[in-house]
C-alpha cells in the first residue's frame, strides 16, 4: 500500500512537471493542422493548377486519365507518370465540366474514387480538432487564472504543521528532568484523555498553557510530549509565521488555524516564540494602536475566550520573554496556567546526560556525576550539544570511545567557542599569562568564590584566554559578600597587569563590563548599597526606560548617586584585588610561568602550585 501511494505521488509530480510541455505540444499540433487545412492537404501531391489547365491539356491529348477523389482532380500525363492536381468547385460534376468545355467525357478515361469511412473521419477530425484544441487551451488558461486568484486568498490559510497521532510520538519518558513541569502538564494530558471526568465535577479545561524559560530548556520538546501522551493532533507554528505583507492576513490565519484544530478536536495548538505576536499593545512603537500585530493578537484573544468558546482545543505558548506579553493574553481564562522551565539542576543534568549518552561509547573513567557538576548553568540543549561535540572530537582523532578529556573540551567549546590559533608575541603571551593568573590567584584567595577549574591562555572566540570558576552547587540566591568577591575576581586580571607591568591593556574590557554590571545590579536592583533598601532598576515601558510600576523617570540627582555608589564598589574591589596580588606575587609568578610552559592548567595542577583552597 505504501509503495502504491509513493508511485501515485510520483505520477502527480510528473504530471505537474509536464503540464506546461503538454500545453505547448497541443498548441503546435493545432497550428500544424490549421496550416495543413489552409494548404489544402496537398503538400505531397504535386503542384496545384487551375481546372482550366487540365481541360486544355485534355484537348491537346496530353492527359492519359483523370482520377476524381472528392473535390480533388488528379490528371496523369501520357508522356510520363507525373501527375498534376486541381480542385474543382464543391458539388460540381467532372462530366458537366468536360461537357461545358466542349469535350466528350467518353474520350478520356475517368476513374472516380469514393472517400473511405476512415478518410471521411480524418477530414472531419482535421476540421474539428483545431477548434477543440483552441477551446481546451482557453479553458486551461482560464482555470489557471482562477487558481491564481484563489492563490491570493491562500495567504489567509494557516501555516501550522500537523503532527498527527499516527506519527512517531514523544512521551514524557523521552524528556529528562523538569519533573515539576511534567506534573503540571499531566493534568492537561488527563483532561484531553478523559474530559468527561472533569466535566462531571464542573471543572473547565485550561484554555492555554504558557511555557516560560530560557532558550534550550525544552519548551518545544515538552509541548510535543504533552501531545504524544494525550494521543491527539498537534499543530505547531511559530509566532512570526502569522505576519505577512498583506494587512489582515495574521488574523485570518488565526481563524483558519483554530477552525482546523476544532475539526480535529481534541487537539493542541503550539505557538513558539509567542511574544512576536503577543506583545503588549500600545507599547511596541509610535505608529498608532491598531496595526497588523494587534489585529492578530485580538483574534487570538477572541478565539481563546470569546462568545464561541473552544472545546477540547488547548493552546500552548512558549516564550523566553514573558515580560513582553500583553496582560489580556496571560490573564485567567486564556493562559490559565504558567509552567516554568528553568536550567536543570544537578539531578536533572545527570538524567539529561544519561539520556543523550545512549548510543555513544564511553570509557569506564567517564563519570556522569562529575560531568553534571562541571556543567552548572548548562541548558538541556547545551548538554546535548556538548555530548555530540565530544563524539565528533573523539571520531576526528580516530578513537573508538569517548574519554573525559573529550567531554571537558566539548563543554568548554559549547560555552567559549572553539580554539583559535593566532600569532602572538612573547610579550602578548606573557601579558595573557599574568592576566589569567591574576584572576586565578584572587579567586583562590577569596572564601566565597568557587574553586578554579581550569586556566588557559589558548584563544577561544574573542577571548585571549580564560579562567573557569564553575559553581560547585546549584544556587538560587546570591549574597552581597559573594557578589562583591565576584567583582574582585573579575578585576584580578587588570590588577595583575598593574602589579607586574606597571601598565594596563585592553584585554580587561570584558572583565570590567562584567564587574560593572554586577555592581549596578547590587545598587539598583538588590538594594546592596548605601542608597538603602530600594529597587530603582529601569524597566522598558512603551519603548522608554522608566523606573518602577508607575513609570516615573529617574531624576538626575538620583542617577548621580547611583553612579557614585557603583564607582565606590568598583574602586573598593580594585583596591582589594591589587592588595591580594601584591601579597601573593610569588604564587602569581609561578602560575604565569606554568601557563607559559603548558598553556593550560587543570585544577589539580593549579593546586600543586598555590595549595588547596580554604572553604568559607
Amino acid at each position: 500500500m505504501a509503495n502504491s501511494k509513493k508511485k501515485f505521488g510520483l505520477g502527480k509530480k510528473f504530471l505537474g512537471i509536464s503540464k506546461g510541455l503538454l500545453v505547448y505540444l497541443l498548441i503546435a499540433f493545432a497550428a500544424l493542422i490549421f496550416f495543413y487545412q489552409i494548404s489544402g492537404g496537398s503538400a505531397n501531391s504535386g503542384d496545384l493548377v487551375p481546372v482550366s489547365q487540365v481541360i486544355t491539356d485534355i484537348k491537346d491529348n496530353k492527359i492519359q486519365k483523370i482520377t476524381i477523389e472528392g473535390d480533388k482532380v488528379t490528371a496523369t500525363l501520357k508522356s510520363s507518370d507525373q501527375t498534376i492536381s486541381a480542385h474543382k468547385e464543391a458539388g460540381e460534376s467532372i462530366y458537366q465540366i468536360l461537357q461545358s468545355s466542349g469535350l466528350d467525357p467518353k474520350t478520356i478515361t475517368i476513374e472516380i474514387k469514393d472517400l473511405s469511412i476512415q478518410q471521411a473521419w480524418i477530414g472531419v477530425i482535421s476540421a474539428v480538432l483545431p477548434i477543440l484544441l483552441l477551446v481546451g487551451l482557453m479553458f486551461f488558461l482560464f482555470r489557471n487564472a482562477r487558481e491564481g486568484a484563489q492563490g491570493i486568498f491562500s495567504f489567509a490559510q494557516s501555516k501550522a504543521r500537523l503532527f498527527s497521532k499516527d506519527q512517531p510520538q514523544i512521551k514524557f519518558t523521552d524528556v529528562a528532568g523538569a519533573e515539576e513541569a511534567k506534573k503540571e502538564l499531566e493534568e492537561v494530558v488527563d483532561f484531553l484523555k478523559s474530559p468527561q471526568k472533569y466535566k462531571d465535577i464542573g471543572a473547565k479545561i485550561p484554555k492555554g498553557v504558557l511555557l516560560v524559560g530560557p532558550p534550550g530548556c525544552g519548551k518545544t520538546l515538552m509541548s510535543r510530549a504533552v501531545a504524544g501522551e494525550a494521543g491527539v493532533p498537534f499543530f505547531s507554528i511559530a509566532g512570526s509565521e502569522f505576519m505577512e505583507m498583506l494587512v489582515g492576513v495574521g488574523a485570518a490565519r488565526v481563524r483558519d488555524m483554530f477552525a482546523t484544530a476544532k475539526k480535529s478536536s481534541p487537539a493542541i495548538i503550539f505557538i513558539d516564540e509567542i511574544e512576536s505576536i503577543g506583545r503588549m499593545r500600545g507599547g511596541g512603537g509610535f505608529g498608532g494602536g491598531h496595526d497588523e500585530r494587534e489585529q492578530t493578537l485580538n483574534q487570538i484573544l477572541v478565539e481563546m475566550d470569546g462568545f464561541t468558546p473552544n472545546d477540547h482545543v488547548i493552546l500552548i505558548g512558549a516564550t523566553n520573554r514573558p515580560d513582553l506579553l500583553d496582560p489580556a493574553l496571560i490573564r485567567p481564562g486564556r493562559f490559565d496556567r504558567r509552567v516554568v522551565l528553568s536550567f536543570p539542576d544537578l539531578e536533572e543534568r545527570k538524567a539529561i546526560i544519561a539520556l543523550h549518552m545512549k548510543g555513544k561509547p564511553f570509557t569506564k573513567s567517564v563519570d556522569i556525576g562529575k560531568i553534571a557538576r562541571r556543567t552548572v548553568g548548562f541548558s538541556g540543549a547545551d548538554l546535548s550539544n556538548m555530548l555530540n561535540e565530544a563524539a565528533i572530537l573523539a571520531a576526528r582523532e580516530g578513537k573508538k570511545e569517548i574519554e573525559p578529556k573529550d567531554l571537558e573540551e566539548a563543554a568548554t567549546k559549547v560555552k567559549m567557542g572553539p580554539q583559535r590559533k593566532r600569532m602572538q608575541t612573547e610579550k602578548d603571551r606573557s601579558l595573557a599569562a599574568y592576566h589569567e593568573a591574576g584572576h586565578a590567584i584572587v579567586g583562590n584567595s577569596l572564601p566565597n568564590v568557587d574553586p578554579v577549574h581550569r586556566i588557559t591562555i589558548v584563544s577561544r572566540g574573542m577571548s585571549g584566554g580564560h579562567t573557569l570558576f564553575p559553581p560547585t552547587e546549584d544556587r538560587s540566591n546570591e549574597t552581597k559578600s559573594r557578589l562583591f568577591e565576584q567583582i574582585v575576581t573579575a578585576i584580578g586580571g587588570r590588577a595583575a597587569e598593574e602589579v607586574i607591568f606597571k601598565d594596563i591593556s585592553t584585554g580587561a574590557a570584558n572583565d570590567l563590563e562584567v564587574a560593572t554590571a554586577i555592581a549596578r545590579d547590587m545598587v539598583m536592583e538588590y538594594g546592596m548599597s548605601d542608597l538603602g533598601v530600594i529597587n530603582i532598576k529601569p524597566q522598558a515601558m512603551f519603548g522608554l526606560w522608566s523606573r518602577g510600576e508607575e513609570g516615573a523617570q529617574i531624576s538626575e540627582s538620583l542617577q548621580s548617586k547611583i553612579d557614585t555608589e557603583i564607582k565606590k564598589i568598583i574602586d573598593t574591589a580594585h583596591k582589594q584585588s591589587v592588595e591580594i596580588l601584591r601579597k601573593n606575587k610569588t604564587k602569581l609568578d609561578k602560575v604565569a610561568k606554568a601557563l607559559l610552559e603548558k598553556e593550560t592548567l587543570e585544577a589539580d595542577e593549579f593546586e600543586k602550585i598555590v595549595g588547596k583552597k580554604k572553604s568559607a
